[in-house]
């Protein structure tokens, strides 16, 4: 990364340059780099000039840019052809922007670990909630009817069961973390080995998922998109879930085959779910998803919480330290 010019050019959006420009160059001057600062435009219709695009060597994908401005800012950098590095707020690199970039020789880092913790908690509310039966409780109240959990009704102990989770990244350890402070026993499915720090009491390959979801009370996805595990929860893997089993989706939509989770949730094969993530986004009003007393949704909005920004904005500037240190970066993608 080493820059030939005593000048490098980062694009931030209107916001962060206005907020966060001089705590920026301050930081990089630390570390010895001069900086200047391009602005994407704030009409989102208007575009760089081909010679400011020229200049351009960073590129910080903020939170603030997306959805409304991500065509704008990616008709910027698409236009940078000196760009070498670009940093984005999400975790997920799945589009194919981001393959583009890489195939260009750009490096990609993203803010992994940023969210897992807000992702984590909405993942144990959602375990919790479905685990004590409270969409149950929801529609009493909603018809304002007094009618308790008692016999064969009431919900079985959540200590004591397990969590199949699949992906053991930054979002996946911290689920797994909380579930076993619940009781609850945690495989995790992850094709490296067992480090000493990975909170789980099992590791398996995803070879051997349909093999241990006969053990699984909840199945809780956590993994990237690839072609590995695009479709993965088909039927078969559904059907062979005990009925009493709840899946838990934090991933990406894909990953599941949604007319057959619909038609084993319909059916009681499956006792419910969480869904964060949809085939198709936003979920269609028409979809059954949106009205099984089963199912719990929320708008990929898992990640929801205040403190994100710090925490995207702190992996940015320890990554702008080590590209002017030369040092390898965190959360390069595609290693």
């Amino acid at each position: 990364f080493v820059t030939s010019t005593p000048m490098t050019t980062l694009l931030l959006s209107h916001h962060v340059a206005l907020t966060r420009g001089g705590e920026i160059a301050r930081s990089a001057q630390g570390a010895g780099m001069q900086l200047d600062i391009v602005t994407l435009p704030q009409d989102r219709e208007a575009r760089l000039s081909d010679e400011a695009c020229a200049r351009i060597d960073f590129a910080f994908f903020s939170g603030d840019v997306f959805p409304d401005r991500s065509r704008q800012f990616f008709s910027t950098v698409r236009k940078a052809p000196d760009l070498r590095w670009l940093h984005a707020f999400n975790v997920g690199v799945d589009h194919p922007i981001y393959t583009e970039l890489m195939a260009r020789g750009v490096t990609v880092t993203t803010s992994a670990g940023s969210t897992a913790q807000p992702i984590a908690h909405t993942v144990i509310a959602a375990l919790l909630m479905l685990g004590r039966e409270f969409p149950r409780w929801q529609a009493a109240q909603r018809e304002r009817r007094w009618e308790p959990m008692r016999g064969g009704d009431v919900p079985r102990d959540l200590a004591g069961q397990t969590a199949v989770i699949v992906g053991l990244g930054h979002i996946g350890k911290e689920i797994a973390r909380l579930a076993r402070a619940l009781g609850l026993k945690v495989i995790g499915v992850r094709r490296s080995a067992l480090a000493p720090d990975d909170p789980v009491d099992e590791l398996c390959p995803p070879s051997l998922l349909a093999e241990i979801a006969p053990r699984a009370d909840w199945l809780i996805l956590a993994c990237p998109l690839t072609e590995e595990t695009r479709g993965m929860v088909d039927a078969a893997l559904l059907a062979r879930l005990p009925a009493h089993a709840r899946l838990i989706n934090i991933a990406r939509g894909e990953i599941v085959d949604e007319p057959a989770l619909i038609e084993a949730l319909r059916t009681r094969k499956l006792a419910g779910a969480y869904l964060d993530v949809f085939e198709h986004e936003p979920l269609p009003q028409d979809s059954p998803l949106w009205d099984l007393p089963n199912v719990l949704v929320s708008p990929h909005n898992s990640s929801a919480a205040a403190g994100n920004d710090g925490r995207i904005f702190e992996i940015f500037l320890e990554n702008l330290g080590r590209i002017a240190r030369n040092e390898n970066l965190v959360n390069e993608a595609g290693r």
